[in-house]
């Protein structure tokens, strides 16, 4: 990927948007400039046109609106006005297909305006997703699932890798990495994180925790006690110790004679036979028997 191109892609929404090169500054007009028609002009330029006209954007994957934001929106807007248009993509010659800025529509509706300002776009219906998705992610309020659960999204339907990923939303690769390794973890625990219960800290914190169950009894323990994220650390790294201890050195893998030996065993007693081995060449032979029939069996074969 070249230089240029990489500074395009870290732009985000604004790339994709190309809004520097083509938008012109937007005065909103009087009332007495307004039209029953409002006046079209050509593409990448701010038009006021009707809010009856634009349909919703079937990609947007915010689907929650905090009413009494939205309401304290509608009342700035009716004191001062929208400030920063919406975009949206034509559909027809009366028909226009929202990109980004549902909130600044839906508060403008409330404010009882019949006409918005807006940029006019050229978008496929990748590029809807992909825009809808990078706006989602730039909102100050979005907890640590949603920014997941956007960039699974853009991966998925983008087709993006995870660097270009990194590009389009202006976030290193580790990052990246570390928001989309929340949604291994159990429904419970991605729950807290939507909630606020936990934090980000915790979260990468109980990651490391191989153990379902025991990622559960942690996150237990966060939400009774009000334990710090150091402290959370802390007990993660006495488990990983515990693990490594209970474990022990693992064996030296066995030589080719001795597999042999071991197979060879075996198949003369028509059962899983093992060789333990110690130090010194010292060890002992398991051959493990089902019943007191299949006992009998192995002595027969033993001459006993």
């Amino acid at each position: 990927m070249s230089a240029d191109k990489r500074k395009a892609l870290g732009k985000g929404l604004s790339a994709l948007l190309n809004d520097s090169d083509n938008v012109l500054p937007y005065k909103r007009p009087e009332k007495s400039e307004v039209t029953e028609t409002p006046q079209v002009n050509t593409m990448g330029s701010v038009n006021e046109i009707k809010i009856a006209e634009i349909e919703i954007n079937p990609f947007q994957p915010r689907t929650e609106f905090d009413e009494q934001a939205l309401a304290e929106l509608s009342d700035s807007i009716k004191l001062q006005g929208l400030i920063q248009p919406i975009t949206v993509r034509r559909v027809n010659a009366h028909s226009y297909q929202l990109i980004s800025g549902e909130r600044r529509l839906r508060a403008s509706k409330l404010a009882g305006l019949t006409t918005i300002p807006a940029y006019i776009r050229t978008a496929n219906d990748q590029q809807m997703l992909e825009m809808a998705l990078i706006e989602n992610i730039q909102r100050e309020n979005l907890n640590a699932i949603e920014v997941a659960l956007s960039f699974q999204r853009m991966i998925d339907e983008c087709k993006l890798k995870q660097e270009e990923l990194g590009d389009r939303v202006s976030k290193n690769r580790s990052t990246v990495t570390n928001y989309l390794r929340l949604l291994k973890l159990p429904p419970a625990i991605q729950a807290s994180i939507r909630d606020g219960n936990i934090s980000m800290g915790h979260a990468r914190a109980l990651i490391a925790v191989e153990d379902v169950d025991k990622q559960l009894y942690i996150h237990q323990h966060i939400i009774q006690d009000g334990l710090s994220v150091r402290k959370v650390e802390e007990m993660v790294r006495d488990l990983q110790r515990m693990r490594v201890k209970k474990e022990g050195k693992q064996p030296e893998p066995m030589s080719f004679q001795l597999q042999k030996i071991q197979d060879d065993l075996a198949s003369k007693f028509s059962t899983k036979v093992k060789l333990n081995l110690k130090n010194e060449g010292k060890g002992t032979i398991e051959i493990p028997f089902l019943s007191e029939d299949d006992l009998s069996r192995i002595l027969e074969l033993l001459d006993w």
